[in-house]
């Protein structure tokens, strides 16, 4: 009986591979043989599934991007469903990088994204999300303040923009050890705490004969 090979099994080992090269040489420091060898296989096998570095390289991006992503949807999996405070804050605390597989993940993006800009391609690696996501961020936030008896105010997916890079930012400060997980979530937590409360800012001052009687 003919052995039955699992090509995504392997592709994903594969990717793997470049996942542990790039954060020990860097992106620049991948290439064919370097992954044959970490990943155990030979050349041949290599260059069956991928014909140039390029493809190789893209695709093990895309499945990283798309593990941090699969994380982030288990994290609002997990969390209560009858709370949408929770789930909000779940959701963006999977962007900390606090067990050892998130932290990999997202080095490896910050190892990434410097490529962008010589590769417009890789510039989507870190960003804040699809306009589906901050619709659903939105949402949670509407649903959150409610929960709170706080008022509706401001513009619900400007505001989930701003959790999202807020998250991301903090997310590449662990992931570059300039702080540790939880620094990271005591100022997310500040911040969702400070928009769900529904306090809102202060107009900002456009006009120059506004900033003039500002300040008299």
């Amino acid at each position: 009986m003919p052995k039955i090979v699992d090509h995504e099994e392997r592709r994903h080992r594969l990717a793997e591979a470049v996942w542990t090269l790039t954060l020990r040489y860097g992106l620049e420091g991948v290439t064919l043989r370097k992954v044959a060898v970490e990943a155990g296989v030979s050349m041949g096998q290599v260059q069956h599934y991928y014909a140039t570095r390029e493809d190789l390289v893209r695709d093990a991006i895309d499945r990283a991007v798309r593990a941090l992503n699969a994380r982030i949807e288990a994290s609002i999996k997990a969390s209560d469903p009858a709370s949408a405070e929770t789930m909000l804050r779940e959701c963006l605390r999977a962007m900390l990088a606090r067990d050892p597989e998130s932290l990999r993940l997202l080095q490896l993006s910050v190892a990434v994204v410097g490529r962008a800009i010589s590769d417009p391609a890789m510039a989507g690696v870190l960003a804040p999300g699809s306009g589906e996501l901050l619709d659903f961020t939105a949402g949670l936030i509407a649903a959150a303040r409610q929960e709170r008896g706080a008022p509706a105010w401001g513009d619900g997916r400007i505001d989930a923009d701003i959790c999202w890079n807020l998250a991301t930012s903090l997310g590449v400060d662990v992931a570059l050890r300039q702080r540790s997980p939880e620094e990271a979530l005591r100022v997310l937590d500040y911040h969702l705490d400070n928009l769900l409360t529904g306090h809102r800012l202060a107009e900002p001052i456009t006009m120059a004969s506004d900033i003039k009687g500002h300040r008299d």
